[in-house]
Protein backbone atom coordinates (compact mmCIF):
# COMPACT_ATOMS: atom_id res chain seq x y z
CA UNK A 1 0.00 0.00 0.00
CA UNK A 2 1.16 3.34 -1.15
CA UNK A 3 0.76 5.15 2.32
CA UNK A 4 2.38 2.39 4.46
CA UNK A 5 5.19 2.63 2.42
CA UNK A 6 5.17 6.85 2.47
CA UNK A 7 4.68 6.33 6.12
CA UNK A 8 8.08 3.89 7.12
CA UNK A 9 9.82 6.61 4.17
CA UNK A 10 9.24 8.94 6.72
CA UNK A 11 11.03 6.97 9.67
CA UNK A 12 13.80 5.90 7.32
CA UNK A 13 14.48 9.21 6.40
CA UNK A 14 14.33 10.59 10.19
CA UNK A 15 16.65 8.16 11.25
CA UNK A 16 19.25 10.00 9.01
CA UNK A 17 18.46 13.67 10.38
CA UNK A 18 21.43 13.40 13.16
CA UNK A 19 23.76 13.03 9.96
CA UNK A 20 22.69 16.91 8.50
CA UNK A 21 22.79 20.23 9.78
CA UNK A 22 20.94 23.39 8.45
CA UNK A 23 22.30 26.10 5.73
CA UNK A 24 23.42 28.74 8.22
CA UNK A 25 25.84 31.02 5.55
CA UNK A 26 22.30 32.57 5.09
CA UNK A 27 21.40 33.56 8.71
CA UNK A 28 17.84 33.28 8.18
CA UNK A 29 17.83 29.78 7.12
CA UNK A 30 19.72 28.97 10.01
CA UNK A 31 16.58 29.31 12.16
CA UNK A 32 14.80 26.37 10.75
CA UNK A 33 14.19 23.47 12.85
CA UNK A 34 16.49 20.49 11.39
CA UNK A 35 13.76 17.92 12.74
CA UNK A 36 11.48 18.56 11.00
CA UNK A 37 10.28 16.43 7.94
CA UNK A 38 7.46 16.08 5.34
CA UNK A 39 6.59 14.25 2.27
CA UNK A 40 3.59 14.23 -0.08
CA UNK A 41 2.91 12.36 -3.40
CA UNK A 42 0.52 13.71 -5.93
CA UNK A 43 -0.77 11.32 -8.71
CA UNK A 44 -2.13 11.67 -11.80
CA UNK A 45 -5.41 9.94 -11.24
CA UNK A 46 -5.59 12.50 -8.26
CA UNK A 47 -4.50 10.63 -5.44
CA UNK A 48 -2.53 12.39 -3.02
CA UNK A 49 -0.42 10.79 0.19
CA UNK A 50 1.14 13.00 2.83
CA UNK A 51 3.46 12.05 5.83
CA UNK A 52 4.69 14.64 7.99
CA UNK A 53 5.61 18.34 8.10
CA UNK A 54 3.54 18.41 4.70
CA UNK A 55 2.37 22.38 4.87
CA UNK A 56 5.48 24.15 6.66
CA UNK A 57 6.24 27.23 4.81
CA UNK A 58 10.56 27.16 3.80
CA UNK A 59 12.33 28.80 0.96
CA UNK A 60 12.41 27.44 -2.58
CA UNK A 61 15.75 28.35 -2.69
CA UNK A 62 17.93 25.95 -5.75
CA UNK A 63 14.34 24.78 -6.53
CA UNK A 64 13.40 28.43 -8.11
CA UNK A 65 15.99 27.55 -10.77
CA UNK A 66 13.29 24.80 -11.84
CA UNK A 67 10.69 27.47 -12.45
CA UNK A 68 13.32 30.26 -14.30
CA UNK A 69 14.35 27.77 -16.14
CA UNK A 70 10.60 27.02 -17.49
CA UNK A 71 10.09 30.26 -17.72
CA UNK A 72 12.97 31.52 -19.88
CA UNK A 73 12.76 29.00 -22.30
CA UNK A 74 8.98 29.42 -22.97
CA UNK A 75 9.97 33.75 -23.33
CA UNK A 76 13.23 33.50 -24.51
CA UNK A 77 13.29 30.24 -26.50
CA UNK A 78 15.96 26.98 -26.17
CA UNK A 79 18.62 29.29 -28.84
CA UNK A 80 18.61 32.14 -26.40
CA UNK A 81 18.49 30.08 -23.18
CA UNK A 82 21.75 27.90 -23.92
CA UNK A 83 23.72 30.23 -26.22
CA UNK A 84 25.23 31.01 -22.90
CA UNK A 85 24.61 28.74 -20.63
CA UNK A 86 25.82 24.68 -20.85
CA UNK A 87 24.04 21.86 -19.92
CA UNK A 88 26.93 19.36 -18.38
CA UNK A 89 27.17 18.94 -14.86
CA UNK A 90 29.62 20.95 -12.87
CA UNK A 91 31.36 18.43 -10.84
CA UNK A 92 31.99 21.60 -8.40
CA UNK A 93 30.00 23.07 -5.81
CA UNK A 94 26.77 24.92 -6.38
CA UNK A 95 28.21 28.19 -5.76
CA UNK A 96 31.67 27.78 -7.04
CA UNK A 97 33.03 30.27 -9.46
CA UNK A 98 36.71 28.22 -10.17
CA UNK A 99 35.51 27.22 -14.02
CA UNK A 100 33.68 30.47 -14.92
CA UNK A 101 37.48 32.04 -14.64
CA UNK A 102 39.83 28.74 -16.29
CA UNK A 103 36.94 27.75 -18.46
CA UNK A 104 34.94 29.64 -21.25
CA UNK A 105 33.56 31.87 -19.01
CA UNK A 106 30.11 30.11 -19.23
CA UNK A 107 28.18 28.51 -16.38
CA UNK A 108 28.04 24.59 -16.74
CA UNK A 109 24.24 23.84 -16.61
CA UNK A 110 21.23 26.58 -15.00
CA UNK A 111 21.33 24.50 -11.87
CA UNK A 112 23.87 25.79 -9.96
CA UNK A 113 24.20 29.94 -8.75
CA UNK A 114 25.96 30.98 -12.21
CA UNK A 115 23.94 29.62 -14.27
CA UNK A 116 20.54 30.37 -12.59
CA UNK A 117 22.02 33.74 -12.05
CA UNK A 118 22.51 33.94 -16.28
CA UNK A 119 19.07 32.52 -16.42
CA UNK A 120 17.53 35.68 -14.45
CA UNK A 121 19.82 38.16 -17.10
CA UNK A 122 17.50 36.79 -19.58
CA UNK A 123 14.35 36.89 -18.04
CA UNK A 124 14.54 40.20 -16.14
CA UNK A 125 14.04 42.68 -19.03
CA UNK A 126 10.54 40.60 -20.08
CA UNK A 127 9.02 39.66 -16.74
CA UNK A 128 8.27 41.70 -13.50
CA UNK A 129 8.94 39.68 -10.15
CA UNK A 130 5.33 39.85 -9.59
CA UNK A 131 4.49 38.27 -12.81
CA UNK A 132 7.38 35.48 -12.20
CA UNK A 133 5.26 34.86 -8.26
CA UNK A 134 2.31 34.60 -10.51
CA UNK A 135 3.68 32.09 -12.52
CA UNK A 136 5.19 30.26 -9.60
CA UNK A 137 1.61 30.61 -8.29
CA UNK A 138 0.43 28.62 -11.12
CA UNK A 139 2.65 25.64 -11.95
CA UNK A 140 3.10 24.80 -7.89
CA UNK A 141 -1.35 25.43 -8.08
CA UNK A 142 -0.15 27.36 -4.94
CA UNK A 143 -2.37 30.43 -4.32
CA UNK A 144 -0.33 31.42 -0.68
CA UNK A 145 3.13 31.57 -2.02
CA UNK A 146 4.57 34.99 -1.36
CA UNK A 147 8.44 36.18 -0.65
CA UNK A 148 9.86 35.57 2.54
CA UNK A 149 11.09 38.77 3.57
CA UNK A 150 12.85 37.74 5.97
CA UNK A 151 14.90 35.09 4.26
CA UNK A 152 14.96 37.77 1.09
CA UNK A 153 16.66 40.57 2.99
CA UNK A 154 18.99 37.86 4.80
CA UNK A 155 20.05 36.49 1.53
CA UNK A 156 20.65 39.53 0.21
CA UNK A 157 22.71 40.61 3.46
CA UNK A 158 25.07 37.63 2.38
CA UNK A 159 25.38 37.50 -1.33
CA UNK A 160 28.79 38.28 -1.93
CA UNK A 161 29.80 35.39 -3.74
CA UNK A 162 26.57 35.19 -5.80
CA UNK A 163 27.37 39.12 -6.85
CA UNK A 164 30.61 37.97 -7.68
CA UNK A 165 29.77 35.48 -9.92
CA UNK A 166 27.58 37.88 -11.34
CA UNK A 167 29.83 40.57 -12.56
CA UNK A 168 32.04 38.08 -13.28
CA UNK A 169 29.35 36.69 -15.79
CA UNK A 170 29.26 40.26 -16.53
CA UNK A 171 32.74 40.48 -17.68
CA UNK A 172 32.60 37.65 -19.81
CA UNK A 173 29.62 39.52 -21.73
CA UNK A 174 27.10 36.55 -20.39
CA UNK A 175 25.03 39.04 -18.58
CA UNK A 176 24.85 41.96 -20.70
CA UNK A 177 21.59 44.34 -18.28
CA UNK A 178 21.80 45.68 -14.91
CA UNK A 179 23.81 43.46 -12.70
CA UNK A 180 22.20 44.51 -9.48
CA UNK A 181 18.72 43.69 -11.01
CA UNK A 182 19.22 41.08 -11.84
CA UNK A 183 20.83 39.45 -8.62
CA UNK A 184 17.81 41.00 -6.79
CA UNK A 185 15.60 38.71 -9.48
CA UNK A 186 17.67 36.00 -8.60
CA UNK A 187 17.49 36.33 -5.14
CA UNK A 188 13.73 37.28 -4.81
CA UNK A 189 12.98 33.96 -6.62
CA UNK A 190 15.28 32.22 -3.93
CA UNK A 191 12.73 33.84 -1.13
CA UNK A 192 10.04 32.23 -2.67
CA UNK A 193 8.03 30.53 0.84
CA UNK A 194 6.63 26.85 -0.60
CA UNK A 195 5.49 23.51 1.07
CA UNK A 196 6.08 20.24 0.20
CA UNK A 197 2.57 20.00 -1.26
CA UNK A 198 3.87 22.84 -3.29
CA UNK A 199 6.37 20.92 -4.69
CA UNK A 200 4.58 17.68 -5.44
CA UNK A 201 2.05 19.56 -6.98
CA UNK A 202 4.43 21.41 -9.48
CA UNK A 203 6.29 17.71 -9.88
CA UNK A 204 2.80 16.36 -10.76
CA UNK A 205 2.50 18.94 -13.86
CA UNK A 206 6.09 18.21 -15.09
CA UNK A 207 5.16 14.69 -14.82
CA UNK A 208 2.22 15.28 -16.98
CA UNK A 209 4.11 17.00 -19.65
CA UNK A 210 3.05 20.48 -18.64
CA UNK A 211 -0.63 19.27 -18.31
CA UNK A 212 -2.48 20.69 -15.39
CA UNK A 213 -4.10 16.98 -14.48
CA UNK A 214 -7.15 18.88 -13.00
CA UNK A 215 -8.01 20.95 -15.45
CA UNK A 216 -6.84 20.06 -18.57
CA UNK A 217 -5.08 23.26 -19.57
CA UNK A 218 -1.48 22.96 -21.13
CA UNK A 219 0.24 25.56 -18.65
CA UNK A 220 4.05 24.40 -20.42
CA UNK A 221 5.10 22.99 -23.29
CA UNK A 222 6.08 19.84 -24.64
CA UNK A 223 9.72 20.45 -25.03
CA UNK A 224 10.14 23.18 -21.90
CA UNK A 225 9.15 20.05 -19.92
CA UNK A 226 11.33 17.41 -21.70
CA UNK A 227 14.04 19.61 -20.95
CA UNK A 228 13.46 21.17 -17.62
CA UNK A 229 13.41 16.97 -16.64
CA UNK A 230 16.50 15.91 -18.56
CA UNK A 231 18.77 19.03 -16.85
CA UNK A 232 17.10 18.11 -13.26
CA UNK A 233 18.07 14.62 -14.02
CA UNK A 234 21.87 15.45 -14.69
CA UNK A 235 22.12 18.58 -12.97
CA UNK A 236 19.40 18.62 -10.12
CA UNK A 237 21.33 17.65 -6.94
CA UNK A 238 24.80 19.97 -7.06
CA UNK A 239 27.54 17.78 -7.59
CA UNK A 240 25.79 14.47 -6.00
CA UNK A 241 23.81 14.33 -9.02
CA UNK A 242 25.66 11.45 -10.33
CA UNK A 243 25.59 9.21 -7.70
CA UNK A 244 21.87 10.25 -6.84
CA UNK A 245 21.10 9.23 -10.41
CA UNK A 246 22.41 6.12 -10.15
CA UNK A 247 21.21 5.07 -6.15
CA UNK A 248 17.49 6.68 -6.88
CA UNK A 249 17.09 7.58 -10.71
CA UNK A 250 14.53 10.04 -9.76
CA UNK A 251 15.02 13.65 -11.76
CA UNK A 252 15.12 15.76 -8.74
CA UNK A 253 15.72 19.12 -7.74
CA UNK A 254 16.85 20.39 -4.04
CA UNK A 255 17.14 23.15 -2.14
CA UNK A 256 18.87 24.58 0.68
CA UNK A 257 15.90 25.33 2.30
CA UNK A 258 15.33 21.38 2.71
CA UNK A 259 13.54 21.33 -0.28
CA UNK A 260 13.37 18.21 -2.97
CA UNK A 261 10.98 18.11 -6.03
CA UNK A 262 10.64 14.91 -7.34
CA UNK A 263 8.86 13.52 -10.97
CA UNK A 264 8.04 10.12 -11.83
CA UNK A 265 7.72 10.52 -15.33
CA UNK A 266 3.86 10.26 -16.18
CA UNK A 267 2.77 9.13 -12.70
CA UNK A 268 3.63 11.30 -9.96
CA UNK A 269 5.25 14.36 -8.36
CA UNK A 270 6.73 14.35 -5.17
CA UNK A 271 7.43 17.21 -2.61
CA UNK A 272 9.89 16.81 0.33
CA UNK A 273 10.85 19.22 3.00
CA UNK A 274 13.47 18.02 5.14
CA UNK A 275 16.26 20.92 6.34
CA UNK A 276 18.93 19.13 7.62
CA UNK A 277 21.30 18.91 4.90
CA UNK A 278 24.25 16.97 3.71
CA UNK A 279 27.30 18.79 3.09
CA UNK A 280 26.62 19.01 -0.72
CA UNK A 281 23.34 21.23 0.71
CA UNK A 282 20.91 18.28 0.33
CA UNK A 283 18.48 17.32 2.56
CA UNK A 284 19.56 14.28 4.17
CA UNK A 285 16.62 12.69 5.10
CA UNK A 286 14.90 13.68 2.33
CA UNK A 287 17.25 11.76 -0.06
CA UNK A 288 17.13 8.63 2.02
CA UNK A 289 13.39 8.94 1.82
CA UNK A 290 13.79 8.73 -2.22
CA UNK A 291 15.89 6.36 -2.56
CA UNK A 292 13.74 3.96 0.01
CA UNK A 293 10.45 4.78 -2.52
CA UNK A 294 12.50 4.11 -5.42
CA UNK A 295 13.30 0.64 -4.11
CA UNK A 296 10.11 0.08 -2.96
CA UNK A 297 8.13 0.96 -6.05
CA UNK A 298 10.27 0.63 -8.83
CA UNK A 299 10.49 4.48 -9.49
CA UNK A 300 13.98 4.38 -10.76
CA UNK A 301 14.19 5.62 -14.69
CA UNK A 302 16.29 2.28 -15.32
CA UNK A 303 14.45 -0.15 -13.51
CA UNK A 304 15.42 -3.60 -15.10
CA UNK A 305 11.68 -4.33 -14.46
CA UNK A 306 9.17 -3.39 -17.68
CA UNK A 307 7.96 -0.18 -17.10
CA UNK A 308 4.86 -1.44 -17.77
CA UNK A 309 4.54 -3.89 -15.37
CA UNK A 310 5.56 -0.96 -12.66
CA UNK A 311 3.08 0.92 -14.15
CA UNK A 312 0.43 -1.42 -14.06
CA UNK A 313 1.37 -2.33 -10.35
CA UNK A 314 1.21 1.37 -9.41
CA UNK A 315 -2.31 1.69 -10.21
CA UNK A 316 -3.53 -1.21 -8.59
CA UNK A 317 -1.59 0.43 -5.53
CA UNK A 318 -2.79 3.62 -5.74
CA UNK A 319 -6.79 2.22 -6.72
CA UNK A 320 -6.63 0.65 -3.51
CA UNK A 321 -6.24 3.79 -1.56
CA UNK A 322 -8.39 6.71 -0.39
CA UNK A 323 -7.30 10.27 -1.57
CA UNK A 324 -6.62 11.82 1.87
Amino acid sequence: MVKNVLDQALIEGAAMIPYGEVATYIPELGKADKNQLGICIFTRNGKQFSAGDTKVRFSMQSISKVVALMVALETCGFETVFKHVGMEPSGDAFNSLVKLEISSGYPYNPMINSGAIAICSYIEPELTFNEMLRRTRKVCSDPDIVLDRDVYHSEMAHTSRNRAIAYLLESKGVITGNVERVLELYVKLCSLSVTAESLASLGLLLANGGVQPETGEAVLRPDTVRVVKTIMTTCGMYDGSGEFAVRVGIPTKSGVGGGLLSVVDQRMGIGIFGPALDKKGNSVAGIRMLEYLSSQLGLHLFNDESKDVIYRRLETQLSEEESL
